[in-house]
């Protein structure tokens, strides 16, 4: 078995035992784009090695996914396959794990009208909001991976020549995600005890409030008085560890729903499921965003703000210091999923209730009455850089650093 071979099966025994934690006579759904087939049926063989009961995957197609986009009536893009929530719920109330290599084309849908994007959007998620439900109060285990594609792998490395690009994002992914140094299972145990003292010390000091100070930012975000600091992984409800975000370098919490004021500009682009949004400036007045511009991709943001009214308010703050190994790659990666761990990124939409002393007891209105957010979306966004200055208020009133110059330093 040569080098990469031998990476290739460190991975997914990895996402596998660490990333969903699959245990015996579980069963697996796995979500893959058809052009990582061979990864995926390694997957298969790893989870059903671990005791999987059962192994479903469900492919995709992008391609396909485009043509639906030019040819289909305009009238069906409201449309969403009520059958497909169904199963997913089904899959959480049984006790399941679903995995999902996600890597969509940051080009995919340039020339197609974005309304058409927006509404088939909307739909899914309104259909899948139960299952959704399942998802962010971690009643389930569940695992966001990546794998490359040629369309990504073609955006992110375009300055090598092309037949060298998948190789390159292979070699990047097994770097970030900790695997050909020893074990990569051990390697991510010993990440996650990193990423927990940190959340350890934040939830120690119960800062009111963070303010943020960056070019083109100025903004203070109030944070839920019951708030909870999150990082590396958590417990689903049979209390089994799992990691949701493979690789992560973030810890997180949840912001007071309508305690964030002043402006915020992004450092990265944004790829919303194959629409770029670049350099995205959102205005906020008591939680809501009153104004917004973006450098490209405006009519993108619209829509995502448009998709309800909790899209207007932030459901996630996440700290992430910029000299991160993702971020020192110096490269932009046209994937939430990767450039959310180079980067300081809030979150559109919905909260986490796990980000909330006792919030997965709550109900949606009791969530919102403790300044929560509820949305059919959550996307982030990456506001870090080494310009990036945070300033913590704690409960007596002290103002105190975070960070400076985009790194640590309580």
């Amino acid at each position: 078995m040569d080098s990469f071979e031998k990476k290739l099966e460190q991975y997914a025994e990895l996402v596998v035992k660490v990333g969903v934690n699959i245990q015996k006579g579980q069963v697996l759904h796995l979500q893959s784009p058809i052009e990582a087939a061979e990864f995926a049926r390694l997957i298969v063989r790893k989870a059903y090695e671990a005791g999987a009961k059962y192994v479903e995957i469900d492919w995709e197609d992008e391609a396909s996914t485009r043509l639906r986009y030019e040819y289909a009536s305009e009238d069906t893009f409201d449309y969403y396959p009520t059958f497909k929530a169904e199963a997913l719920e089904k899959l959480a109330e049984d006790g399941g794990a679903i995995m999902h290599i996600k890597v969509p084309d940051p080009e995919l849908y340039r020339g197609i009208d974005s309304s058409r994007v927006a509404r088939a959007t909307k739909a899914a998620a309104a259909a899948r909001r139960g299952y959704q439900q399942y998802v962010r109060s971690n009643r389930l285990s569940w695992c966001l991976i990546k794998a490359p594609t040629r369309a990504w792998a073609n955006k992110v490395f375009g300055d090598l020549p092309e037949e060298q690009r998948v190789d390159a994002m292979w070699d990047t992914i097994f770097q970030m995600n900790r695997v050909g140094e020893g074990e990569a299972v051990e390697n991510w145990h010993n990440h996650i005890e990193t990423l927990k003292v940190m959340q350890d010390k934040l939830n120690h000091k119960r800062y009111k409030s963070l303010h943020y100070r960056a070019p083109g930012t100025d903004l203070k975000v109030e944070l839920a008085p019951d708030h909870l600091w999150l990082g590396g992984g958590d417990t689903n409800e049979a209390g089994v560890y799992f990691v949701a975000n493979m690789p992560t370098e973030e810890v997180y919490t949840m912001p007071n729903r309508t305690g964030v004021n002043g402006t915020v500009t992004s450092t990265l682009p944004l790829n919303l499921n194959g629409r770029l949004v670049e350099q995205l400036s959102l205005t906020f007045e008591n939680g809501r965003v009153v104004d917004y511009e973006a450098k490209s991709g405006r009519e993108h943001l619209e829509s995502l703000l448009d998709t309800d009214e909790g899209a207007k308010y932030l459901g996630e703050v996440a700290l992430v210091p910029h000299n991160s190994p993702i971020s020192q790659l110096s490269r932009v990666f046209y994937n939430t999923g990767i450039d959310e761990n180079a980067s300081c990124h809030f979150a559109l939409g919905s909260c986490y209730p796990v980000n909330m002393q006792g919030g997965t007891e709550l109900s949606q209105n009791e969530l919102l009455a403790r300044g929560g957010n509820s949305s059919l979306t959550h996307v982030d966004f990456m506001v870090g850089s080494d310009k990036l200055d945070i300033d913590g208020e704690r409960p007596d009133g002290t103002i105190e650093p975070v960070f400076r110059a985009g790194r640590w330093v309580i």
